[in-house]
């Protein structure tokens, strides 16, 4: 089977360290791509980057579904664009906060997510609702680190440990989700550190597009996640007419 990891950020070195967590995980038989966005925001820490990152990211999903791509992961842990990716891929897509969330609750009575930038936090607490995952997560703290910072500064491993430290004894939680994509290769050092389980969505929505379609199991398409209706757009995104 082969799997698209889809970044929606135009950052080519975060899409390296998510096709490394991702293929890590991949069992025998599974190719897994990581690719780029081709349009969007260096990386994603508001609304409005969200927003603008949507048509790369289906633009990514369409380029898999003329290669033949067996399914998708959205890896942004605000999950953009997944609604939109579900009506147009043949096969599951997953979100990477999607799948982490649901993994975290599978671990204990709680979990807390450490994401990057206080302003996210109100979209992860979205999310967690959502997902049915409020019950599960007891809080959703910030590091306060940019993401095109994680790789460039030295002492960011170090922050966001702490953070996870603080986390874990401000809610009381079981386990932890890192926040971020960009975040995805630190788990087993945060996880070794304090003792506890730390889910990386990358992983986790890899495993969870792999065993979907292993199982024969995709979108269901009878109501809203059928096909779009035909028609023309226009300006900038007249190529996305169907």
């Amino acid at each position: 089977m082969r799997i698209l990891v889809v970044n929606p950020n135009t950052t080519a070195s975060m899409t390296t360290t998510i096709g490394e967590c991702a293929r890590a995980v991949a069992g025998p038989g599974t190719l897994v791509e990581a690719v780029t966005s081709s349009a969007g925001p260096p990386s994603i820490e508001s609304h409005y980057d969200e927003a603008l990152s949507v048509p790369g990211i289906l633009e990514a999903v369409a380029r898999g579904e003329s290669a033949g791509a067996d399914g998708y992961v959205i890896a942004c842990f605000g999950d953009p664009g997944l609604d939109a990716a579900r009506e147009v891929a043949a096969g599951p897509v997953v979100g990477i906060a999607e799948a982490a969330m649901h993994t975290a609750s599978l671990l204990g009575r709680g979990f807390s997510v450490v994401t990057t930038l206080a302003r996210t936090r109100g979209r992860a607490w979205e999310l967690a609702e959502r997902y049915g995952m409020h019950r599960f997560c007891r809080g959703v703290h910030a590091c306060d680190i940019p993401v095109l910072d994680l790789d460039r500064d030295p002492d960011a491993a170090k922050v966001i440990t702490e953070a996870c430290r603080d986390a874990l004894e401000h809610d009381g939680s079981d386990a932890l989700v890192l926040g971020c994509a960009g975040m995805a290769d630190l788990c087993s050092r945060v996880s070794r550190e304090l003792g506890v389980p730390v889910v990386d969505g990358v992983a986790a929505a890899t495993l969870t597009v792999q065993s979907l379609i292993t199982q024969g199991l995709s979108t269901g398409s009878r109501g809203e996640f059928a096909s779009p209706p035909t028609k023309q757009y226009t300006g900038f995104l007249d190529r996305f007419g169907r």
